[in-house]
């Protein structure tokens, strides 16, 4: 199977490292013009350079906004009034006890996670039915499936998400646009290599041997056995994106190893 995007604008949230850089880079290498958006702007410029480099093309721009609030996506969208294809990635986490979740966490991680996807979509979807062909996708997690029960908070965000999607896909019904959330379980990031390399000290093990161990402990229904690399993840997201995956909307699309103990 082929991709190709060429002559389609992509815009991707949360995107100068991680998840939301491998999801970027895919689209640009299928030949997608892509808008990275980051909160600095040396953050922003590194990432496209980096998918300028892998793709070989000079469509990448940038955009520096913190998308995670109302004046950020209006930045957004006052630069890129268009888009084909929207990924809205942008997420923030932590652990915390449940007991320890004040209001203020609650609606510092509902704007980010759930109203930046919800304020751009509810823009960039006019001018996609309005054409007649368009992608939204919500990256949303296993844990909106799984609640941790260390971060009740960020399930309950991704939950969220898989509502907005779903919703959307059926405001936008028969228009040629799809929308669809993605499901990652835990990925190699730069984050989450943090994390592991500082609970590896804690315990006295390797970083390699950590990941191992959360798994364990935290998802043991893997079936996959490690951590999911970024470029596994946005591998389902540019079919998502792509022509190809025409009939499929409103689905929950899963890549987190098999930790979802569900055959639907």
């Amino acid at each position: 199977m082929h991709i190709e995007l060429s002559g389609k604008q992509a815009l991707v949230t949360g995107s100068t490292a991680g998840i939301g850089l491998a999801i970027a880079a895919g689209l640009a290498n299928a030949g997608a013009k892509v808008t990275v958006v980051g909160r600095g702007q040396a953050g922003v410029d590194k990432a496209v350079k980096d998918i300028k480099q892998a793709s070989g093309s000079d469509d990448a721009s940038g955009i520096v906004a913190d998308a995670g609030t109302e004046v950020g996506c209006k930045a957004v969208i006052e630069t890129l009034p268009e888009a084909d294809i929207l990924v809205n990635n942008l997420g923030i986490y932590g652990a915390r006890p449940f007991f320890d979740i004040d209001d203020a966490a609650w609606e510092e991680i509902f704007q980010v996670n759930v109203m930046s996807g919800v304020r751009l979509a509810r823009h960039y979807a006019k001018g996609m039915q309005a054409r007649g062909w368009g992608r939204i996708q919500f990256i949303s997690s296993e844990s909106a499936l799984n609640i941790p029960a260390e971060m009740v908070h960020y399930g309950v965000s991704k939950a969220a998400l898989q509502g907005v999607s779903r919703g959307l896909a059926k405001v936008l019904a028969g228009s040629g646009v799809t929308v669809n959330t993605i499901l990652p379980g835990p990925t190699r990031t730069e984050g989450a290599q943090a994390m592991m390399a500082d609970l590896a000290k804690e315990r006295g093990v390797t970083a390699e041997q950590m990941e191992a161990l959360f798994l364990e402990e935290n998802r043991p229904s893997t079936l996959l056995k490690r951590f999911t690399t970024p470029e596994e993840v946005a591998n389902l997201c540019i079919y998502a994106a792509s022509p190809q995956a025409s009939a499929t909307t409103g689905a929950a699309l899963r890549v987190e190893g098999g930790i979802v103990e569900s055959i639907s």
